[in-house]
């Protein structure tokens, strides 16, 4: 390595402290599940909203509010239910008839982490007001824009498309989150520990064991990491094969894919394995890192074809063959 990896390295070992902390805190409430914590302290240092998808019971809202107590934060829950109004996240206009005017009354949308809890359930109206706020960080109040607080963050749970009373999410929508992450039931093991944890009537506190400020520190020094060019165009070439895969050898799924991943992937994947690097107290980036975090930021941006869904291949199994087939540096 050379003087200045070596200088980001030293930087890195003595900023990413914070993790085991972080983890082993966590660790103490939920069993197992460590890929979906992992990738929810991926897109909090990397800055980039994260949504999770899985069947009900899967401690997929319980991961989240833990990994909320362990920061010295202000943090929303918020239910998305088909009857639920844009007023109601972002919040209104009151009047005053004592002074004859209107004041602001603000959401729970002004935290610095939301859990957007079965986000699938609310009305495009709803999604169209937290559309504004995960993209733009900020929220339009009668006449009024209102800045979000930074950090801010949406870690936005639904439930699989083919349960009752849910609707797909709209492409744009979808394509603000950094990561989707599919999340999986334990194993054997796991469960019997979830089973003698959760049926004790003993409630477990969590120290909070970082600051919103040693966050964007924290993105500071990510942002920093070195990546080699080499990498970068791995990347590219992983990108550009959703988008043109007979120019990488992939024939075989020309067919299956209707709309490619977005520009918004290739820098999702730049920062999200900076971040997956941090975590493992790296100052630099290896094609593992990429490999790791790619199936997540790509899953959600790589629109199969109904010739997909006949075949039965998902995204999922088309971006494993990307994977396989570009070179790795």
């Amino acid at each position: 390595m050379n003087k200045d990896i070596e200088q980001i390295q030293a930087v890195v070992e003595k900023e990413s402290v914070f993790v085991e902390k972080l983890l082993s805190q966590i660790s103490s409430v939920i069993v197992g599940q460590k890929y979906m914590i992992e990738r929810l302290l991926v897109g909090i240092l990397a800055d980039g909203h994260v949504l999770l998808e899985g069947v009900p019971g899967l401690a997929k809202t319980l991961s989240v509010q833990t990994l909320s107590d362990t920061i010295d934060t202000t943090f929303h829950r918020i239910q998305f239910t088909p009857d639920l109004l844009p007023a109601d996240l972002i919040g209104t206009m009151i009047y005053n008839p004592q002074k004859s005017d209107f004041s602001v009354k603000k959401g729970p949308i002004f935290s610095n982490i939301i859990l957007a809890d079965e986000i699938n359930r609310a009305p495009a109206k709803v999604q169209s007001a937290l559309l504004e706020a995960m993209q733009e960080r900020q929220v339009t109040i009668g006449d009024t824009t209102h800045k979000l607080d930074e950090p801010f963050l949406v870690l936005a749970t639904q439930n699989p498309i083919e349960q009752e009373g849910t609707y797909p999410l709209p492409e744009a929508q979808v394509d603000r989150f950094m990561l989707k992450l599919k999340v999986t039931y334990p194993t054997p093991a796991e469960e019997r520990d979830i089973m003698d944890r959760m049926t004790t009537g003993n409630k477990i506190n969590v120290e909070r064991v970082i600051t919103p400020k040693e966050i964007i520190a924290a993105r500071k020094v990510i942002t920093d990491i070195y990546i080699d060019d080499k990498v970068k165009e791995y990347i590219l070439n992983i990108v550009f094969a959703t988008r043109e895969p007979e120019k990488y050898g992939l024939e075989s799924i020309k067919d299956f894919i209707a709309y490619g991943a977005s520009p918004r992937a290739t820098i999702y994947l730049n920062l999200a394995a900076k971040a997956h690097a941090f975590l493992r107290g790296r100052g630099y980036i290896t094609p593992e890192d990429i490999k790791a975090i790619g199936p997540d930021v790509l899953r959600h941006r790589v629109i199969v074809t109904y010739e997909a869904e006949a075949e039965e291949k998902t995204s999922d199994d088309i971006v494993r063959q990307i994977f396989d087939t570009i070179e790795v540096p």
